[in-house]
């Protein structure tokens, strides 16, 4: 395998305490490599972004976490990117378009979408300029309802034919998350298979990367 996966890793929904969980944070970015950290707080209705929450987060670890070479994402809001200085926004299909999104971020900006099991979403998002994909959910997942199934045979097919990187999402845990590596995805996308690992945060962000490493041949 000539590519070697990273870690996406996405904010718990919610959280009780902002200093325990800033310090839970840098304990799992110490684990390893990060590709990028998105910040996805929900609010009380399970959908909408919880916008004073994100505020408060993004103030408090945004260029502590930049300051770590990793991008930082804000769910859905591209305008709450743009004000927080957030490396750019990840966002869904009844979001703003990735043009939109584009214009608040600058051209420089991350933007991310949403793609369900679609090559056709997927196909539009790269025309309109998005940095990567998303395609999932590969499993029942904890964090939000998912609309869509996606196959592994999505993957092997995108990486076959697009340059543009693409992310796999849903209910990844380390149990499951090797195939998805195999058929193609260049991120994995993991929310509570870090946060709710038996271990802590820090040794499933070490057990994903010597994943990573193992099936790109580097181990």
């Amino acid at each position: 395998m000539d590519h070697r996966a990273r870690l996406y890793l996405i904010t718990p929904p919610a959280f009780t305490s902002l200093d325990a969980f800033e310090t839970e944070l840098m304990s799992a970015l110490d684990g390893g490599d990060v590709a990028c950290l998105q910040l996805r707080l929900k609010a009380e209705d399970g959908v909408s972004i919880d916008v004073d929450a994100t505020r408060r987060l993004g103030e408090r670890i945004i260029e502590k976490v930049q300051a770590r070479d990793i991008a930082v994402l804000i769910n859905d809001r591209a305008d709450i990117a743009a004000e927080l200085g957030a490396d750019g926004v990840h966002v869904g299909q009844s979001d703003m378009s990735v043009k939109e999104a584009k214009k608040w971020v600058g051209e420089h900006g991350i933007v991310g979408a949403t793609c369900h099991d679609s090559r056709h979403l997927a196909m539009v998002a790269g025309e309109q300029g998005a940095d990567y994909v998303a395609f999932g959910a590969f499993y029942p997942t904890q964090t939000k309802a998912a609309p869509t199934q996606a196959e592994l045979e999505l993957l092997t097919w995108w990486q076959q034919m697009m340059e543009l990187p693409c992310v796999a999402i849903g209910g990844i845990t380390l149990d499951n998350a090797e195939p998805l590596v195999q058929a193609g995805a260049d991120f994995l996308a993991v929310s509570s298979g870090v946060w709710n690992h038996e271990a802590g945060a820090k040794a499933a962000v070490e057990e994903f990367n010597a994943m990573f490493d193992r099936l790109s041949g580097e181990a």
